[in-house]
């Protein structure tokens, strides 16, 4: 293996332009995974000019939100970010599944990296745990879309 050629993206965003298509539902816990995601782009380097953010009532509605900024022709990347509670009924199971395939989706239908900050916990104290500034998944969705973007330039590049 050592004397292959690996392609690997970095984190420098250079002029990439991000979306971040997020959910107003649990928009106590969105807030903060929004927070995480931008604090991780400006701290890398991004052009705050170079994001724009993009509001959808819940999760179930971010596939769409998320294909439509995909093909955009000035977005890189989408950075989704929702969170989905698990209630007392099956209500559940059923949101967060249609988001996350929805969102591999639309990934695999544009070509642009659709990264996935979208939480799907049982109580609110482990969404609060994984969008708390320490463990943000906001910002670890950031900052796989800076590496894809990264990645897929230099692999069109090769």
């Amino acid at each position: 293996m050592k004397d292959l050629a690996v392609l690997q993206g970095s984190v420098e965003p250079g002029e990439a332009r991000f979306a971040i298509a997020m959910s107003r539902f649990n928009g106590f816990i969105v807030e903060r995974l929004l927070d995480g995601a931008l604090q991780a782009l400006l701290r890398q380097g991004a052009n705050r000019d170079n994001v724009r953010i993009v509001q959808a009532p819940g999760a179930w509605e971010l596939p769409l939100a998320a294909r439509m900024l995909a093909q955009r022709h000035d977005v890189d990347a989408v950075i989704a970010l929702g969170a989905v509670i698990r209630g007392e009924t099956a209500h559940f199971e059923h949101v967060a599944g249609e988001c996350i395939r929805g969102l591999g989706q639309v990934m695999n239908e544009t070509g642009k990296p659709v990264t996935l900050g979208v939480l799907t916990v049982e109580s609110v104290e482990q969404a609060e745990a994984r969008s708390c500034p320490s463990d943000n998944k906001g910002a670890e969705a950031a900052l796989a879309a800076l590496e894809m973007v990264s990645l897929q330039g230099r692999i069109e590049a090769s």
